[in-house]
């Protein structure tokens, strides 16, 4: 398979940076293609609210849904909870990792259900900070789910009963890769001038390789065994090393 390149948003709430999300907005049509919305069904995490949030929230997003965006479920509150990078450690903390299974499970269904209050029920996990243990992945079966967008790698994969949907190792890299799919991972609510002149430059450059959610969706898996999980986990921590050696 050519090069190509999915989106996903993170960060989906109805008092999060519209004038962002809009700024996306006009990108993805540029490109004719819609993303994967992470939607956080219950936000308590002040760093995600920008504003006063919108009433007509799951209108838009559902009006989106009919558009062709996919939906997951970001999380439940995106509150970080433990020290824990879990199986995926880009990050040393979590809302889900190191949390009990049964607690696990729990806030799987209570998001799951807050998010059919208003008419979305998706089947695609988005974790906060990309940690999950062995917990979630259990508790994700359980509670319905089939999908989670996380992992590395160039194409989906099954692993433990679900599917992964992999973002980029480095975006640099895989904009660069002659084969192979990838997601590309966008945060709008604290969006720079820079930053928007450079997701401008990679769209204009890179738009013809890019896909909808959608087709991403309905690309074989393949299957992934030990030895790719524990070059996941190596890749993952390697890069979690290197960010804080910049910092």
């Amino acid at each position: 398979m050519s090069r190509k390149i999915a989106v996903r948003m993170d960060d989906i709430t109805p008092d999060m940076n519209w004038e962002n999300f809009y700024f996306f907005q006009k990108l993805f049509r540029e490109a004719k293609i819609t993303p994967l919305l992470g939607i956080v069904p219950d936000n308590r995490d002040p760093k995600l609210s920008c504003g006063a949030p919108r009433e007509d929230f799951y209108e838009v997003m559902k009006e989106l849904e009919r558009e062709g965006y996919c939906l997951a479920m970001h999380g439940l509150h995106h509150l970080y909870t433990t020290k824990s990078g879990g199986m995926f450690p880009l990050n040393d903390y979590s809302e889900f990792a190191k949390i009990p299974y049964e607690k696990q499970k729990e806030m799987l269904l209570l998001g799951k259900e807050k998010l059919k209050e208003h008419g979305i029920d998706t089947d695609i996990f988005m974790a906060p900070a990309h940690s999950y243990d062995k917990h979630t992945l259990r508790a994700l079966k359980e509670t319905g789910f089939t999908k989670i967008t996380d992992g590395f790698g160039r194409a989906p994969y099954l692993d433990r009963g679900l599917t992964f949907y992999p973002i980029s190792f480095l975006l640099s890299r895989s904009l660069k890769q002659k084969k192979g799919v990838t997601t590309l991972v966008l945060h709008a609510n604290m969006l720079t001038e820079a930053e928007k002149e450079r997701y401008a430059k990679i769209f204009r450059e890179h738009g013809k390789n890019m896909i909808s959610y959608s087709e991403y969706l309905k690309i074989e898996p393949v299957n992934r065994g030990i030895l790719g999980r524990m070059a996941e986990y190596l890749l993952a921590k390697s890069k979690f090393i290197l960010v804080r050696l910049k910092k």
